[in-house]
């Protein structure tokens, strides 16, 4: 996994969700906002935060305290009566004027905690967030995005913060055609979709065997890849030793394992 960037200064903020919206069948996003978020300083691209909810019965949300690292070991000694879930998302949208945040959800089954709190979540309900930084950090004017469901938010987030001039080419795939979105995007920019529909193939996979046979652009390239850690590592792989691409080119972030739950 590549070294994610985190700011020098961060700390638990606590926010509520004011609205939600299902972006599209296999989406939702949430936004949340509060006083709190005034401490948030944006840094735009993939920025991650950890994401606090609560579990099924849980009346408070018992945020940990610590504004560093040191909040891992704390929350994880905590009694799970107590403890929230937790999450990593990526900032799909800050507005400071308002002090509101978008957080978009790729929906992976009912039985998830991350879906069902997405799904059901209401006006009111409490989150609290922590910064964990940007891993997009380009070494190259010509880019090559790809990601996975789990990682469409945050490619999405660094096409709205690109330059006019960005040169990339950019795969995306998802669960459903009818999560295909019309984007507004650089003029050097080609946007691939990829639907898996009624494929069994696990997600990921798609993208990896796309991009395996994909025509590249020649000459130096920077690769921001991410999602599914069989994705992230198998595409880096590929460029590496297939392509002869320099490590320090590719940031390959694995967002999640297929049949591992997260922390937790």
């Amino acid at each position: 996994m590549s070294r994610v960037k985190t700011p020098a200064q961060r700390k638990m903020i606590r926010a509520e969700v004011v609205r939600t919206h299902r972006t599209s069948p296999s989406f939702v996003t949430l936004t949340i906002g509060g006083p709190d978020l005034a401490h948030f300083v944006p840094a735009g691209f993939d920025q991650c935060v950890r994401l606090f909810f609560r579990r099924d019965g849980q009346r408070e949300l018992a945020m940990p305290t610590r504004s560093n690292n040191v909040w891992v070991a704390q929350h994880m000694m905590s009694r799970t009566a107590t403890r929230p879930w937790v999450r990593n998302y990526t900032v799909r949208a800050f507005r400071p004027d308002s002090l509101e945040m978008d957080i978009e959800f790729a929906l992976h089954g009912d039985d998830t905690p991350a879906t069902a709190f997405a799904t059901k979540a209401s006006e009111g309900d409490p989150v609290g967030i922590f910064d964990e930084g940007v891993g997009y950090w380009p070494t190259k004017d010509t880019q090559l995005l790809v990601a996975d469901e789990s990682a469409v938010p945050a490619a999405l987030a660094i096409l709205d913060h690109a330059p006019q001039d960005l040169r990339a080419h950019v795969y995306l795939e998802v669960p459903r055609t009818a999560d295909i979105r019309n984007l507004d995007t650089p003029p050097g920019v080609t946007v691939h979709w990829i639907a898996r529909d009624d494929s069994p193939e696990l997600p990921g996979q798609p993208a990896l065997r796309t991009l395996k046979a994909a025509d590249l652009p020649d000459g130096p390239l920077y690769t921001w890849v991410a999602g599914e850690s069989a994705l992230a590592t198998g595409l880096r792989r590929h460029l590496v030793q297939d392509r002869k691409m320099p490590k320090s080119d590719v940031t390959f972030l694995g967002y999640w394992r297929h049949g591992k739950a997260s922390l937790g």
